[in-house]
């Protein structure tokens, strides 16, 4: 074998050695990133589906404020409007309707079929207002008889009107419940052609501002409102200041006590965690100022609302927005908050094996060489049996076959030492062989001589 060729099947050996010790490493490796793959979550979707009631609550403006939030971050807010929370809910316990998120007015009844939704938190008061002519009155329950618009069916205004009416005994004839809707049931109330209207609204509501402002319409104080607090609660009892509508006119004339449910941004649990951080940082910027009746960081919070709250919702309020989502854009932090499972091979594996895959391939280099001591070995065992001359040529002729075998072998220079090793000690046990060849004795044999005498 020529000396190009020696070289070519060394380098070709040394890379098979490399590769051997290697693969099972990558393969490792591999199983453990495959296993860490599996718990990555996804990446969040582009695109969300908000349902919401164009007339309930001022959700349509809300939502306008959330698209511009959530649009400065690349996601799509859609909104899909709805006759009211009740039908949003119906969305969101249905899988193939295709919407993420509603905003739901709370007490909302949610029945067995929504057990898949959950609660991010109450946005706002959303009081319930109640506007009727004729003499004034303390109470819901002085409308019996009367011709009452209490809202479409499927809204939430109409569930918490029946609701009270019902409580009061008089959600049956002969009082007359309307399902008009809110323009309408303005309208016919300036005409007279009803006697009291039930509305859902904020209190910085312009159309809110403009009823009451309007001659012959009276807005209901309640008077036991600490009572419906009490019964459902869901509700509160707020006051609302003389005047706060209008100081020059004193709209109202005088303090009115409302009750007001929450508007609540509500989810399928199957919501991204991301986005669901996201939606909470962008009601803490549309709902944390003070408003007419709601304080300043009173909201958003993790108030009743008849839905289980999510345990991202928990952590936002314990603990505010999650450190990577201080610090980084959105996409920055989720990438990061999706790739730190990978740390978990590369710790558990990848580290051990950056010491382990040297050692291993510094056994394989050296048990090349070790495994022809075996041959030494049998080598002294039977020069000290004292064997003929024949017998130590053949043993001579053995060692020098071994001594060639082993410089043939392929070794990369860091590992070279073991080979000089080894051929030290084949000479050692040559020049035993040689003396004895030559009629004298090695040092074993001059010291089992000595002892003899």
């Amino acid at each position: 074998m020529t000396a190009d060729s020696l070289k070519q099947h060394l380098r070709r050996t040394l890379r098979r050695d490399l590769w051997l010790t290697l693969t099972p490493a990558l393969l490792l490796i591999g199983v453990a990133f495959a296993a860490a793959f599996h718990f990555i979550k996804p990446a969040p979707p582009k695109t969300l589906v908000l349902a919401m009631s164009q007339d309930e609550g001022g959700f349509r403006y809300y939502a306008r404020k959330y698209q511009d939030f959530l649009a400065k971050h690349d996601i799509k807010l859609e909104l899909r409007s709805t006759k009211g929370s009740i039908e949003n809910v119906a969305l969101l316990a249905d899988e193939a309707s295709g919407v993420d998120v509603a905003f739901v007015q709370s007490g909302t009844v949610a029945g067995d079929a929504a057990g898949n939704v959950v609660s991010l938190g109450s946005l706002s008061y959303v009081p319930l207002w109640v506007f009727y002519r004729g003499e004034p009155l303390e109470d819901v329950r002085q409308l019996k008889g009367r011709k009452v618009a209490v809202g479409p069916e499927g809204s939430g205004t109409r569930a918490l009107a029946v609701t009270l009416l019902k409580a009061n005994g008089i959600d049956e004839a002969p009082t007359e419940l309307m399902p008009l809707e809110r323009e309408a049931a303005i309208e016919q109330l300036k005409q007279g052609t009803v006697d009291a209207i039930f509305l859902i609204s904020p209190a910085e509501s312009p159309a809110i501002h403009r009823l009451a402002a309007v001659p012959g319409i009276r807005l209901l104080s309640f008077t036991r409102g600490a009572a419906y607090a009490r019964r459902f609660p869901y509700l509160s009892r707020l006051v609302l200041p003389r005047g706060v509508f209008n100081l020059a006119s004193d709209v109202p004339a005088e303090d009115v006590v409302v009750i007001a449910p929450t508007a609540n941004l509500v989810a399928r649990d199957s919501l991204h965690p991301a986005l669901a951080y996201l939606l909470m940082r962008a009601a803490s910027e549309v709902h944390g100022n003070a408003g007419l009746l709601d304080g300043a960081a009173e909201f958003p919070a993790p108030r009743e609302t008849g839905f289980p709250l999510s345990d991202e919702a928990k952590r936002y309020y314990e603990a505010g927005v999650p450190l990577l989502q201080r610090y980084l854009p959105f996409w920055a932090a989720n990438l990061v908050d999706r790739l730190w499972v990978m740390l978990v091979p590369i710790i558990a594996v990848v580290v051990p094996l950056f010491r382990a895959v040297p050692a291993v391939y510094q056994w394989r280099m050296r048990s090349r060489i070790v495994r022809w001591y075996a041959r030494l070995k049998e080598i002294e065992i039977q020069l000290d049996e004292n064997p003929g001359q024949e017998m130590l040529e053949d043993m001579l002729k053995r060692l020098e076959e071994a001594e060639r075998e082993v410089n043939r072998i392929p070794m990369p220079l860091a590992y070279a030492e073991n080979l000089y090793f080894f051929r030290e000690h084949i000479e050692v046990v040559r020049r035993r062989l040689i003396r004895r060849l030559s009629g004298g004795r090695d040092g074993a044999d001059a010291h089992a001589h000595s002892a003899s005498a």
